[in-house]
């Protein structure tokens, strides 16, 4: 049961991804783009986790993943308010 969840978890996260660049690509925003990689990254650790069979989220590798899928969307959030040159 759990390879089934992870292996959903999966491709909820890549298909999120997805529709990230699909806004992405229509709206040429780099919020949407930092996102999509964020929702991939997530998607990859949950990928790693099925594969290693190790069904332990506390292994190093999948807290450096999340760490960095966070750090990307903490990014985008920061990036998307801060003033731009040129505009008032």
């Amino acid at each position: 049961m759990n390879q089934f969840i992870l292996g959903a978890s999966t491709l909820a996260s890549a298909l999120a991804g997805l529709l990230f660049l699909k806004f992405w690509r229509r709206s040429g925003d780099r919020f949407f783009l930092y996102f999509m990689f964020s929702f991939w990254i997530v998607g990859t650790g949950r990928l790693y986790e099925a594969v290693t069979e190790s069904m332990h989220e506390d292994t190093p590798v999948s807290y450096l993943l999340r760490l960095l899928a966070y750090a990307l969307i903490l990014a985008a959030i920061v990036d998307k308010n801060l003033p731009r040159r040129g505009r008032k």
